[in-house]
């Protein structure tokens, strides 16, 4: 019975665990976060030299401290659209 108590308070104990979770966002509502390259508006200089459908990737961290991956697209008008994030969410996802 002790054994089983012991157990039990084990598997209660990692049920809680979520090491590893990677929350995925993509879509037609994707909105910029601070750190975003679009947050606050376009940048100002524009990839010129850069064929459109070019895809940029750019990686961050966000104000949690949480590693931030994210996706754009270089649009006709040579902006950039925003088409998919990943926030790393445990501690096992340094970047070191």
């Amino acid at each position: 019975m002790k054994q089983f108590v012991i157990i039990a308070g084990f598997a209660a104990l990692l049920s809680g665990c979520t090491a590893g979770a990677v929350t995925y966002g993509a879509g037609p509502d994707l909105e910029p976060i601070p750190g975003s390259i679009t947050y606050g508006g376009q940048p100002r200089s524009r990839l010129t030299r850069s064929p459109i459908g070019s895809v940029v990737n750019h990686e961050f961290r966000n104000e949690f401290g949480q590693r931030v991956e994210e996706r754009y697209i270089l649009q006709p008008d040579r902006s950039l659209k925003l088409v998919s994030r990943r926030v790393y969410r445990g501690p096992f996802w340094d970047d070191d």
